[in-house]
């Protein structure tokens, strides 16, 4: 059995084996990266220790706090707060800050993430009772400025700045979110029937140009058939003129042709009385004389010739020959029927002056190259 004296010799040891392992374990510090140590000496500060290994006096020195230097970010409960058009909307805010000043943050300010939110909720209320919902909704750079401005400059005595404040939400009241999604259908809906609208005008523009171009192409097509008909009708024209002139007709010709344009010139419904040209009547008194078996001899004919007497058996005696018939002078017939226009004007006119008097008209004078029939009964 060990002596008393051993035994305790042999618990002295271990206790000063444990002081020492203490004392050393107190004496010497690890500091990490990105992190601050604050050293208070009997109870007041001392220094900071930056990242490294560091000695400190064993039951002097005192580790009061550890700081994190890296940014952090901080997310808050959503805040109810009233707009100035008197709206409850809930926002959400987000901080991200970095201790600068280890020691501030230690000493300044008991809790500097606590005092950061609740600086961050009555400045957030000042700021959002100024604006109105739509503001609130469409300004929040302004706003996240202005939070800003005022946390860096109240966290700057903390040792705490204030990178960025950023809105994560903002949550209007249910039934302001209804009406808001209204106004919003509404107003695509206005803007799809505006641009189908456009649309539809732009369709008719395009229609009408089309139809315009086409009716422009139409137009200039016919116009060119036309002119190249009456080029056509124009050259016929004369070379029927070019072969009546190099045939030399005489008033026969024209008699016959007068006789096959008669039919044509009673045709029609509504004809109650046609007027017969003077050349018609000369041609057919032309013709009487020169087939009639009767007719007067040398006369009834402008140009013919004298027409051949028969006997008295039926016989007929031969054919005198007669000069080449001649044409009358065109200038004395163009003077002829200028003359006889300027009459029928005349006669005209004055029949109008006497309607419109109210006076009986005046019959006119016979004309023995002109006649009226009668449309035949049908």
């Amino acid at each position: 059995m060990p002596e008393p004296s051993t035994v305790a010799l042999w618990v002295v040891l271990a206790l000063l084996v444990i002081f020492t392992g203490v004392a050393i374990s107190r004496a010497i510090r690890i500091v990490p990266q990105a992190s601050a140590v604050i050293v208070q000496r009997l109870g007041r500060y001392s220094r900071t220790l930056d990242a490294g290994l560091h000695f400190l006096i064993p039951f002097i020195d005192k580790v009061r706090a550890t700081v994190d230097l890296r940014e952090q970010v901080v997310s808050f409960p959503p805040q109810p707060v009233i707009t100035s058009d008197n709206l409850v909307v809930s926002i959400d805010t987000v901080i991200y800050f970095q201790p600068t000043d280890p020691k501030a943050a230690v000493y300044e300010i008991a809790n500097y993430i606590q005092g950061i939110e609740q600086l961050t909720v009555t400045t957030l209320r000042n700021v959002i009772g100024s604006l109105d919902l739509e503001q609130t909704l469409t300004s929040r750079d302004q706003i996240n400025g202005q939070l800003r401005g005022v946390l860096d400059d109240a966290t700057g005595r903390w040792g705490i700045r204030v990178n960025r404040v950023e809105l994560k939400a903002i949550d209007p009241p249910a039934s302001v979110q209804d009406s808001m999604e209204k106004q919003m259908r509404a107003e695509r809906d206005r803007r799809a029937t505006i641009l189908n609208a456009e649309g539809i005008k732009q369709s008719q523009i395009l229609t009408a140009e089309g139809e315009k171009q086409a009716q422009i192409l139409r137009a200039e097509g016919t116009a060119q058939a036309a002119i190249l008909e009456s080029q056509g009708e124009a050259r016929a024209i004369l070379r029927v003129f070019d072969a009546i002139h190099k045939g030399n007709p005489d008033s026969k010709l024209l008699a016959y042709q007068y006789l096959q344009m008669l039919p044509q010139i009673a045709q029609g419904e509504s004809n109650k009385m046609w007027i017969v040209p003077t050349e018609l009547t000369q041609a057919l008194q032309g013709i009487g004389a020169a087939l009639g078996p009767h007719g007067p001899s040398g006369t009834g004919s402008l140009d013919a010739p004298p027409t051949p007497s028969y006997g008295d058996d039926g016989g007929s005696f031969d054919a005198v020959e007669v000069d080449e018939p001649s044409l009358e002078d065109p200038a004395e017939a163009l003077r002829r029927a200028r003359e006889e226009a300027a009459g029928a004007a005349r006669e005209a006119e004055e029949s109008s002056r006497t309607a419109r008097r109210g006076a009986p008209e005046p019959s006119p004078a016979p004309q023995p190259d002109s006649g009226t029939f009668d449309e035949p009964t049908q």
